[in-house]
Order: C-alpha cells, then structure tokens, then sequence
C-alpha cells in the first residue's frame, strides 16, 4: 500500500512542463490515523459499504434500451402513411386557434430548436388546409390617367388579372393598327384638305377686301420676304412684279402752279405724307385685326381637324373596346379603367399614330407602353386554394415589394410597369412562413412586416427616402388590402428577447407554438418514426431501410435525446444519419440498408466530429493530460466533463482537487475557477450550494477553522454548469477528513443543500470519456463512474462499454445522496451516529470533526501537535500503570480472603 498525500500541489514552471504531486506527511496523529486507514483497507470492506456498492451498482439490462427490429416494418417501403403533425399536437393545436380567428393581431410564433423541421411540418399542414380554401383574389396595378404619380390597385376574381393584361395588350395592339390604317386612307385626306382648303378660302377671301379697301388710301398688301409678315405699303414700294400685277394707279404729286411760293408747296407736300401716315396706320391696325381674326379661323380648322381625328378614333376604337367591357361587365373598376384608356386613347390619338412620343413607344422587352401596361401583381388559378408562401430573403423590398427604376442618359425614371410584388403580395389572402432570425437581420423588414400586419395594407414606400431622408420624386401606388397570416419560425431564445425589446409584439403574433424536441418511447411512436423515415427515404429516392437498420436508427434517436424514453424529433440529423447510412450500402453494392450500414455512418460522423476528443487523447498518452485511473489519493477526484466547440462534444475526465488550510478562516471555500472568471453563474451557484450544505454539516458540531480551496487542474477555458457540485464535495471532504479518495472512480453530479444528488446532462458523453481514458491506461477490472441514480433511465451507453459492464471489467453506479456517493469512493461509512447522536470515529464525518478539534485544541495551547499526542501518550501510559496496579492489589486481597477462610 503506497502512502498517500495529505495535500496534493502544483508547481507549472511554464505551460509545456508537467504538473507534479509532492507528497508530505510531517504530523505524527495523521500518520497515525494514515496507519489506522491502511489496515483498514487491508481488511475486508466495511459491512456499509457492501450495502451501498450491492444497492448502487448499475446491471447491463438498464445500460440501453434496444428496438425490437421483429415488431418494425420489413422494410420502410411497407411502413404506414405518415402523419403530419406526429409528435407536434400541441403546436398543431396552437396553429388551428390562429387560423381560427379572423381577429388583427392572431399571427403565430413557431418556437422550437433549428433542425427540428419547423418549417416541413407547418408548410405542409397549410398545404392541406389551402386546398380546401376559397382562392383570393389577383391584384393588378395600372396607370392613373387622373394622377400618374399614384397608379392604381385594381381587385379581379381569381385567374383575371393575366386575362386583363392580355386583353390590354391585344387591344393596344389592335388600336394602332386601325388607327394608322384609318388615318392613311384617301377618305381621311380628303376631309383633311377639305378643311385646309376652305380656310385657306376664307384667309384668301378676308385679304382680298383687306387689300381692296387699302386702295381707297393708296396702299398696297404684300409680305416680307423673309419673314411673310403681311404689311401695307405704297405701290412705289412694291416689287416689280407686285407692281405691275397692281390695279391701283401710280402715286404721283401734284403740281398745279410752279410759280407758286416755295412755302406754300412745301406745306401741301407734308399735310400729303401726314395724310399718307394716317392712312397707312389705320390700315395696319385692319391688318392687325385680320391677323386676329386669321388666327381664330386657324383654331376652328385645328379644332374641326382634331375633331374630325376624334371621331375617327371613337369610331375606330368603340368596336375593339365593346367585347372586352363586355367580359369585364361585373367589374366596375375594370370598366372605368377601360373607359379612360377610351378616353386616352381618343385625346392622343395623333401621338398614337405619329409613334415619335415616348409615352405611346413600347419600352425594351415589353410589347405596351407602360402608359396601357397592365402590372399583375399577383395571379391564381381558379379553385387552386390560397397560397403557402415561404420567403427566404425577407429584406423589406422583398416583403413589402418595390418600384424599380431605370436611368437613361443620366435621367432617373419609374413608370407604373415597374412595380414589383413582395412575398406579403404573393401570400395575400393565404399564409406567409418567415425565418425570424432573418427577418430581424435586414434593415427596416421588420418595421415594415409589422406596419402592414396592422394596418392590414400593403403599402409600398420608398426605402431609398428612408434610409437616405431624402425626397427624391418616385411613385406612390395605391395601397392593397392585405388578408395573411404569417408564420415566424425561430427559437424559444429569440421570442423571449422579442417580447422584452419589441413592446408591440405581443400585440401583433399573439399566439406561440411550442415544437417539442423529442417525443415519449412507445411502439406507437416507434413506427411513427419510422413512417418518417419514410417518407424522407421516399422524397430524396434513396434504397429502402430493413427492420434492423430501423431499429439501430431508433436506438440512436433516443441517444440523441438522451433518454431511454424518449425519441428525437430533430430531423435534420435524421436526414443527414440517412443519406450517409444510404451511402455505405451503395458502397457495398447492396440495394437495401442493414444495421451494419448505419452503424458506419454513426461511426463517420463521430469520427469527422473527433478532431478535438482526439488530440487530447494524444495528450493522456503522452502524460500531459494528468489523470490517474487507478491508487488512491487524498483531495483529489476524477470529475466527469462534457467538452462542447461547435458541432463536436465529447466527454472528458479533469482532475479536481482540493487544498486544507488549518486554522484560517471560518469556514471559507475558494473558487479559483470563479475567482479568475473562467467559472460562469451555474458553477458558482454549486459551489455556494455545496459550501452551504457543508456549513449546516459541522457547524453545529464544531466552529468551521479552516479555509480550503478548489480548482480543475489543466483547465484553461470557461467552465459551466452545476455538474461538478458532487465531486467538489468529495474532494473537500476527503481533504478535509485526510480520507483517501479511490482514483479508480469518476463522479459526476449536481446536489442540493439536503445532500440529494441530483441529475445532469450529457451523461453518456461523460461515462464513455472515462471509459476511453481507463483503457488507454489500461482495464484493471476495479474502475467504474458513480453517477446521479436520476440518470440512470439517460443511459444509452455504447455496445463496448455494455459489454465491459456484463464482464465485470468496468462498473457503473447510480446514487441519491452524497452519503453514498462518498461510500463508493472512500470505502468508509459517512454519516453513521452512535446512541449520543454523534457521528461515529471510523466515519468519514466522525474523521473531519476529529480533524477540527485537533486544529482547534492546537490553536488554543500553541504548542505544536507532536508535543501535544506525546503528552497524551504518557498520560495513557501512567494511567494504564495505576490500573494494573490496582488490579494487582485487588487480586492479593481477594487471595488473602480465600486464604483466611
């Protein structure tokens, strides 16, 4: 038997070094006690101990649950039909209250893991019931004539919006043709030159006596060459050719008298040109009002034109307008969008012909102009149900849709064709499925999803001015009733934080529904999982499963779950397990998936997932990783971990350890884990879980005169979880008592402060950690883990560890309280009181009590403890002295008696 330490320290000189353990034993009473244990130990184990190993031990049966593969279908192609909302009532349920009510605001959260299959079950639960639904309505936008900047919304029965743009589209069509041919035609010219020539008529008639009454003064009309202004002039002025072609005679003066006074014929000379200058005036202002009159004569030829082109258009276009008015009868938006595309076309119907406006020219890849176009929003078969629609990029142009513009030449323009429809657009009047996360991801979605859910109208706004604040001129079309129920799928987390920083979302998604992560362990639902296996085998047209390869997945579906009574719904694992398993049976060249196959794609993943389980590994074996799995030693336990990164976790062994420091302090524990802040909240409320259960052990027995701490040896990242509270215990206490702790045991386990062990997860993980690191230090036959007994019904243990169970060669215990527990490791009785009512010297309670009345007689005489038990001894010595020889004395009188007699 080696001798083991009163304390265990560790001295890291740098990262690379390993820790070593000095062992120190200087007090004489512990080395006495040491000697007590070791014969102890030597000797049969105490009868208590017996009782606790037999009533604690774990048999093979309760290791694992198997599938009865004989009670499974022979194959998944004769498995029974697959019902949707298997393992998920009460979502269902939830589902069916929100579909339910017609109320704003009854919209459904879907809360549950990622990968459960959320989404699958609800799309095809609304499938089923959108079958049966009445189809809603197509939506269309169109320009408005009255205001272009708001194009209007116009409501169809369903499978009439695509009806609606075609027939635009044929009549555009149609119109130009007629209107081009009727505006060709010799008939058209004719009433065309009919009106220019009478006005021409009437303006030659109105110069005529314009110029007939500018004779009576002398004056001539002509027009300027260069601009044909009319004017009046005298004949003199006039070209040559005007000239001659003149009726009026030539001016010429006067001259009566030529001996007449220079004056007197210098004044007849000017009352001539001031008489010429008057004339001249007067007939200009005629002109002028010719000119006036010349050009209302114009207007009544322009209008007579355009109303000539107004009738042939009415004319023309009546005939193609009448049978689609007639189809569109019942609707009296439809009929009035027609009657102003009449309209329309009757006004521009020169710019229609002439084909040099942009407005009237087709644009690229359409065969309408956008001022004709009909947008179809959304369409729907008729008695095709209301849509599912499932958005996986709901950016807020995505939900709520957009206007697209197009820039030309450095001109930005938008037209009513350019309207796009969002998801909240194609869902109308069905259901909409979200992705929460993905939603709360993209600026202004979330605001805009929540602004049309409760207004109950789609309106489209321009995300440009909101991010930019700018007012940039775009389209504002007219807003559509909205009708939907939306779905938002994301986990219990994410709905949580929802209702605490979004205040109105409760009012808007007032109902949740909860998917469950796993389902009960019954044939029942045995063969429900197998139907949906299924019907995953069925979709992705992979090679049937046999009954066997159905039980090894089953059996894996509850390890998922970690329970023997239960079953994982997460379907994503199922999906992945089943294409691999699939892979290894074409592999092999066989058309049917056997257990062996899956129990290699389960190996796959374990492997591909084990990069980091098997570095550390690596580590055990080469010693840097200190673990010992076998002896014995004080303050030190074999605690069981669960390593998580990513997608990968595995179990691990870690040394914990605790430290005594005698007669300092009252009682205080420290937590170095905590205390540099690699321990998180659930460590720390263990620790002080254990401390209290500690405190009320002893201190109404003894004042607690020691401070201790703990620590997990080689642990350099963040430690969580209560898990450890058990093996802390064990290791203080065994410090505490200078017990031994058995190194061939690791415990896990939570405890409260009554000393009830308590369940934890992750405990197959852990128990094949252990069993992995005692054999790569070899089997001794003697090494097990001890955990909660709440567990027990968690264990889905690997074949090789049942296997060394049914050998004997590894043993698992299940305990309820940490009196057990401590049997198991130290071998000794805990708790066991005598007729006072105090705990017994040879228990484990008795032994740390011992230990603090020493430290405290030691502190009250401050005389070191070797000094002390030597005293002690030869007043054991003396007294056992003085009671021999009273014996003796007793004995000579008793024979002097007899003697006398």
């Amino acid at each position: 038997m080696t001798e083991q330490p009163t304390a265990c320290t560790t001295q890291p000189s740098d990262d690379n070094e390993l820790m070593t353990t000095t062992t120190v034993v200087t007090d004489p009473i512990l080395a006495k006690v040491k000697n007590t244990e070791e014969k102890q130990d030597a000797s049969s184990p105490h009868p208590i101990f017996r009782a606790v190993n037999q009533r604690c031990l774990i048999t093979a049966k309760q290791l694992k649950r198997y599938s009865a593969a004989d009670i499974l279908p022979t194959d998944t192609r004769t498995a029974p039909d697959l019902d949707i909302g298997f393992g998920q009532k009460r979502a269902l349920k939830a589902l069916h209250t929100a579909l339910d009510i017609k109320a704003s605001g009854y919209h459904v959260f879907a809360a549950g893991e990622n990968g459960l299959g959320k989404r699958t079950i609800i799309s095809r639960f609304l499938q089923h019931i959108a079958m049966d639904a009445p189809t809603p309505d197509d939506w269309v936008y169109v320009h408005n004539f009255t205001d272009p900047r708001t194009p209007l919304a116009i409501r169809l029965p369903a499978g009439q919006a695509v009806l609606l743009q075609q027939q635009v589209s044929d009549l555009w069509t149609q119109a130009k043709k007629r209107l081009s041919q009727r505006f060709r035609s010799d008939q058209y010219q004719s009433k065309i030159e009919a009106i220019k020539n009478d006005t021409h008529q009437k303006e030659s008639l109105a110069y005529d006596a314009l110029n007939a009454e500018g004779k009576q003064y002398d004056l001539a009309l002509t027009f300027r060459s260069f601009d044909n202004k009319a004017m009046f002039v005298h004949p003199s002025q006039l070209p040559i050719e005007e000239s001659d072609k003149t009726t009026s005679s030539t001016f010429k003066p006067a001259f009566t008298d030529t001996t007449e006074p220079k004056n007197t014929a210098t004044q007849s000379d000017y009352e001539s040109e001031l008489n010429g200058f008057t004339h001249k005036n007067h007939m200009q202002k005629r002109l002028s009002q010719l000119t006036i009159a010349l050009e209302k004569l114009e207007d009544e030829a322009n209008d007579a034109i355009e109303a000539l082109h107004r009738s042939i258009a009415r004319r023309a276009l009546k005939p193609l307008f009448a049978p689609i008015q007639e189809q569109f009868i019942k609707l009296p938006d439809v009929i009035s969008y027609l009657d102003a595309i009449f309209a329309d076309m009757v006004t521009h119907v020169e710019r229609i012909v002439n084909g040099d406006d942009e407005e009237f020219i087709p644009a690229v890849l359409a065969t309408t102009p956008s001022r004709y176009a009909v947008n179809v929003m959304v369409s729907h078969e008729p008695e095709s149900g209301v849509p599912v629609v499932f958005e996986d990029l709901p950016t807020h142009l995505n939900l709520l849709g957009h206007v697209e513009q197009i820039t030309q030449l450095g001109t930005v323009t938008t037209d009513v064709s350019m309207i796009r429809a969002g998801a909240l657009h194609r869902a109308n009047g069905g259901y909409l499925l979200l992705e929460a996360s993905h939603v709360l991801e993209h600026p202004y979605a979330w605001q805009g999803l929540k602004r049309a859910l409760q207004s109950r109208k789609i309106k489209l706004s321009s995300l440009e001015q909101m991010l930019t604040l700018t007012g940039s001129l775009s389209l504002a079309p007219m807003p559509i009733d909205l009708d939907v129920k939306v779905i938002l799928l994301g986990e219990a987390d994410l709905y949580y934080e929802l209702l605490e920083l979004e205040p109105e979302f409760d009012a808007v998604f007032k109902v949740r529904a909860d998917f469950h992560d796993d389902v009960t362990r019954t044939a029942e639902h045995e063969l429900a999982l197998v139907a949906k296996m299924a019907d995953i085998i069925d979709y992705a047209n992979l090679y049937p499963f046999n009954n066997s390869a159905q039980a090894a997945l089953l059996e894996h579906l509850s390890l998922q779950a970690e329970d023997q009574d239960r079953l994982s719904l997460h379907s994503d694992r199922l999906i992945k397990l089943l294409h691999e398993s699939n892979r290894h049976a074409r592999l092999s060249e066989k058309s049917i998936v056997d257990a062996s196959h899956v129990a290699q794609a389960i190996s796959d993943m374990d492997e591909r997932s084990g990069y980091l389980r098997d570095l550390y590994w690596d580590e055990l074996k080469n010693g840097q990783q200190l673990i010992n799995t076998q002896g014995e030693a004080v303050g030190q336990v074999n605690a069981l971990t669960v390593v998580s990164y990513a997608d990968s976790e595995f179990g691990m062994p870690a040394r914990l350890t605790a430290l005594i420091q005698p007669n300092i302090g009252a009682g205080e524990i420290l937590d170095i884990e905590r205390d540099v802040d690699l321990g998180g909240s659930l460590h720390a409320k263990g620790m002080l879980i254990m401390t209290s259960y500690l405190r009320a052990l002893f201190s109404q027995h003894h004042a607690l005169n020691f401070s201790a701490s703990l620590a997990f040896e080689q642990s350099y990242a963040h430690i969580d979880g209560d898990s450890a509270t058990v093996s802390e215990a064990c290791a203080l206490l065994s410090a505490l008592a200078n017990v031994p702790i058995n190194q061939s045991f690791a415990i896990t386990g939570s405890m409260n402060q009554l000393g009830e062990v308590q369940a934890v997860g992750g405990i197959n993980a852990k128990i094949a950690g252990f069993f992995d690191a005692c054999r790569e230090q070899g089997m001794t036959g003697q090494q097990g883990v001890v955990i909660p007994m709440a567990n027990v019904s968690q264990l889905m243990l690997r074949d090789d560890i049942i296997a060394a169970v049914k050998a004997g060669s590894f043993s698992i215990y299940g305990v309820y309280t940490i009196s057990e527990a401590l049997t198991l490791m130290t071998g000794l009785p805990i708790d066991t009181m005598n007729k006072k009512g105090r705990y017994r010297k040879d228990t484990l309670f008795g032994k740390v009590l011992r230990r603090l009345m020493i430290w405290d007689d030691n502190q009250d005489i401050g005389e070191p403890i070797e000094d002390k038990e030597s005293k002690k001894k030869a007043n054991k010595k003396r007294k056992s002295k003085l009671r021999k020889k009273k014996d003796k004395q007793k004995q000579r009188k008793s024979e002097n008696v007899d003697d006398g007699q």
